[in-house]
């Protein structure tokens, strides 16, 4: 079966490309798990550091790594701000520092693995769960629509700080904030409408 693609993977023959869609889905949840768990600014920093190796060994390239990031610069911003007044800049740093590694491993993730792979892991994994009223083609399917919706949010977030540079409001975090949160909504709402029009989510 070709493999489908959402504008995130490359194809590849690094040792991240050939481990399985699965197994490697595990190795993400665990690394995140790990990354959450380091407390002060040095281990989430060197987390970046091994997060930005990884995606270097996977030959992902900087622009896709770039968009992946650049949604979340405003608000790992905000966040690190916030920590840095509210408890200081080690604080300040470890948020800020953990997101980032996150997120950069999870470019590398979706870059690495084909969609339809992924989708069917997740199907395979979530069937013994079947039993308990849990349907693993429509969490699959939820899956996919955050995977696609992912550079959608980018476009709309550079869009909107595009606006609000225009209008002489480029420091305004409500300038920016404001219509991404309504743009967003709105964009999830509209997807909703077409899901509902196809008979998808009706029972």
């Amino acid at each position: 079966m070709r493999a489908v693609s959402l504008g995130v993977h490359h194809p590849g023959t690094t040792p991240l490309h050939r481990i399985p869609a699965g197994p490697k889905l595990t190795l993400l949840f665990g690394y995140g798990i790990v990354v959450v768990a380091l407390s002060g600014p040095w281990p989430p920093t060197a987390a970046v550091g091994f997060s930005l190796l990884l995606a270097m060994s996977a030959r992902v390239p900087l622009r896709d790594l770039w968009r992946g990031l650049r949604p979340m610069l405003l608000i790992v911003g905000v966040l690190a701000g916030f920590q840095a007044w509210q408890r200081g800049w080690p604080a300040a740093v470890e948020v800020a520092a953990t997101v980032l590694a996150l997120v950069v491993a999870a470019t590398t993730f979706t870059a690495t693995t084909p969609t339809d792979r992924l989708l069917d892991a997740i199907t395979r994994g979530l069937e013994p769960f079947r039993r308990f009223g849990i349907r693993p083609e429509k969490v699959a399917l939820a899956f996919s629509l955050m995977i696609a919706a992912i550079p959608r949010i980018a476009d709309i977030a550079a869009e909107t700080r595009d606006a609000a540079r225009a209008r002489g409001l480029e420091r305004s975090p409500r300038a920016y904030l404001t219509p991404l949160a309504i743009r967003t909504v709105a964009h999830a709402h509209a997807t909703g409408e077409a899901l509902q029009a196809r008979g998808l989510g009706d029972d």
